[in-house]
């Protein structure tokens, strides 16, 4: 009874962390704006994206002013989607460097403005695979299906770990950088410091000895 029990709360626990690696959610847009959403992903992590404009009238086609444009880039500006003037779609890679991915949604000018709703929803890491698909081409039942979870649900936290200590040692190395810069800086500064006083001193030594003053 005890082993069911750890069994099923390690299931809710792990059903619980997707949510984490999903951001999904409902904006409004202006024609002529536009609004950028970015995720730090991984390098090798799988990342999809689905986005849909709300139809402001259910049942009946969107109007012309009601299109975007979007376009997702990596850290180094690479394109790995782009569309234009559509009314929803979807995108799906593998990222190829660590860092922040940028979606960017561009709505046309449009006289009168229009405001536009926008649902969108990012999945990455764990959270990106398709478990249904899984279990269907792999015939396998929900047991191995929440396992599998479980396994790369530990995964994700173990490379998540990996990862912050990666960003912590490049933080650690930079503030370390940075401490000797400025330690080099106010050396310099210093001996500047001085060396301007010394030939002010020599200066008006020099003066004083012309004037006969010294």
């Amino acid at each position: 009874m005890t082993s069911k029990s750890n069994l099923v709360g390690i299931l809710m626990v792990m059903m619980m962390m997707p949510w984490r690696l999903v951001e999904s959610m409902r904006f409004d847009l202006e024609s002529g704006n536009t609004k950028c959403i970015s995720e730090d992903i991984k390098a090798n992590a799988m990342t999809v994206g689905t986005y849909s404009i709300v139809n402001p009238a259910d049942g009946s086609p969107l109007p012309d002013s009601h299109k975007l444009s979007i376009t997702v880039t990596s850290p180094k500006g690479l394109n790995h989607h782009h569309s234009d003037r559509v009314e929803s779609g979807n995108f799906a890679f593998t990222a190829d460097e660590s860092g922040n991915y940028i979606t960017c949604f561009v709505v046309a000018g449009f006289q009168p403005p229009v405001k536009l709703s926008v649902d969108f929803e990012w999945k990455s890491g764990f959270a990106a695979k398709d478990w249904t698909k899984i279990a269907k081409n792999g015939k396998i039942n929900m047991m191995e299906v929440e396992l599998r979870k479980l396994l790369d649900t530990i995964k994700a936290i173990h490379d998540e770990i990996f990862y912050l200590r990666e960003r912590e040692w490049e933080m650690q190395q930079l503030n370390r950088s940075t401490n000797s810069r400025m330690a080099v800086l106010s050396l310099l500064s210093i001996l500047v410091t001085l060396s301007v006083a010394g030939l002010q001193l020599w200066h008006l030594k020099s003066f004083l000895q012309r004037k006969k003053l010294l």
